[in-house]
């Protein structure tokens, strides 16, 4: 089915900022609250977020099969479950709604006050209920900075991964939408000299700057989905700020890996942003030696030329750009990532979630955490304030953003945002 909702010579009849990040050609979904207290499903082009249920009942979508409430509900789950071909179908006539000579919606005055919102009239909601989520640690950069910070740099990539895209389940209920503050972690550190834990909120709060891709219905269990198919059940991506409590995490993780150092939260953008309109930003992912094994070899361009910033913003002062990168620098593409996770029959359902990984490209300047930008904590960073960091303070707020830009468009994904509150004040219970 062509994807003519990505024609870049289109144009819209709704006013749009220069340079936004969602313009027609974007058409990403998610789901919000209007003005009038109900969730809906929608879309967004411009500063203006439109409501997909509304559209639907006035007959826009005339000619599609849905069901009459496909739209009317608080997740994205049961529309992502009607496949790529409905996807398809509902983006391109979406498209063609706010072509800038069609007169249907533009010139029916009462429709366009139902379908219509400003930004600043809706709230953002989680756009699919995650049903399981799951982290790869798939940058060759973030894990050998890993490895060299915490083993031998000479040894910092471990046997197992060159081979395959490592990853570990994580816990999907503390998965929450952009603008939502976190608080502090408890939890337990290495013991002193004592030989006992330590036991206190994190002194060492770290971001992950990620991407994550929602998945549709893939596969039966005992089935598998295949490199060259995988494609096919991405729905699309959302950006991740993966936080790390890094002295929990530092004391919890051997043998099984991650736990409570990751559970307190992970935060998401809240709109997702379809493979399909990410189809013009292909290309080709960094040379993997030694060859993967035939079942993870994959041709073509799999990997995605997005660029990627972090800023930190302490209380009451201006933002300051710590890092930037791009997810064009993943080893482990996600259709190897989803070949790899589904090679034992794990079925893959509608709305599971699959973290990229901290995405760190080969400078300084590149990094996708603070564990790396001060290496541990050695090389503190200058604020603008004047104020130093080596990880993430109380009340400072970690601002993510992506966007995909050529000659002729720019994509974008909007702010991925997170506050760090103190830690609730802990009592032991007699």
């Amino acid at each position: 089915m062509p994807l003519t909702a990505n024609d870049p010579k289109r144009k819209t009849w709704l006013e749009t900022p220069p340079n936004t990040d969602f313009p027609i050609q974007n058409i990403p979904f998610g789901v919000f609250l209007t003005r009038d207290d109900i969730i809906t499903i929608g879309t967004r082009i411009g500063d203006y977020a439109i409501d997909l249920g509304a559209l639907h009942q006035l007959g826009y979508f005339e000619g599609i099969e849905l069901t009459d409430d496909l739209f009317l509900q608080d997740t994205l789950n049961d529309f992502i479950s009607d496949g790529q071909k409905t996807w398809r179908l509902v983006r391109n006539r979406i498209s063609d709604i706010f072509l800038i000579d069609n007169a249907s919606l533009r010139d029916h005055s009462e429709h366009r006050k139902q379908v219509l919102f400003t930004m600043d009239e809706v709230e953002m909601q989680l756009p699919v209920l995650v049903g399981d989520y799951t982290d790869f640690y798939a940058s060759k950069e973030h894990a050998t900075n890993v490895g060299s910070l915490f083993r031998d740099p000479e040894n910092a990539l471990l046997p197992n991964w060159l081979r395959l895209p490592v990853g570990y389940h994580g816990r999907s209920s503390s998965i929450i939408p952009s603008g939502t503050p976190i608080r502090r972690p408890f939890g337990q550190t290495k013991p002193g000299e004592d030989g006992v834990p330590g036991f206190g909120p994190s002194k060492l709060i770290d971001f992950e700057l990620e991407m994550a891709y929602i998945t549709t219905d893939a596969n039966q269990l005992g089935k598998r989905v295949s490199v060259k198919d995988a494609k096919d059940y991405i729905f699309g991506l959302v950006l991740f700020n993966d936080w790390s409590a890094r002295d929990i995490q530092a004391w919890e993780y051997v043998p099984l890996g991650p736990f409570l150092g990751k559970s307190f939260a992970s935060t998401i953008s809240p709109w997702i942003v379809t493979l399909d309109a990410l189809d013009g930003f292909r290309v080709d992912g960094p040379t993997q030696d030694p060859a993967p094994l035939p079942y993870l070899a994959q041709g073509g361009r799999e990997n995605f030329d997005i660029k990627l910033e972090v800023a930190i913003q302490p209380e009451n002062s201006e933002e300051t750009v710590v890092a930037t990168s791009n997810f064009k620098y993943m080893y482990w593409s996600m259709a190897q990532q989803l070949a790899h996770h589904t090679v034992n029959g794990c079925n893959v359902q509608s709305g599971d979630m699959m973290g990229s990984g901290t995405i760190s490209g080969p400078t300084k300047e590149e990094y996708g955490s603070m564990l790396e930008l001060t290496w541990r904590g050695q090389n503190p960073i200058k604020l603008k304030d004047g104020s130093q960091r080596k990880f993430i303070n109380d009340n400072d707020t970690v601002v993510m953003r992506a966007h995909c830009e050529n000659d002729e468009i720019r994509l974008g994904f909007g702010d991925c945002i997170g506050k760090v509150l103190p830690a609730l004040p802990f009592a032991e219970e007699n």
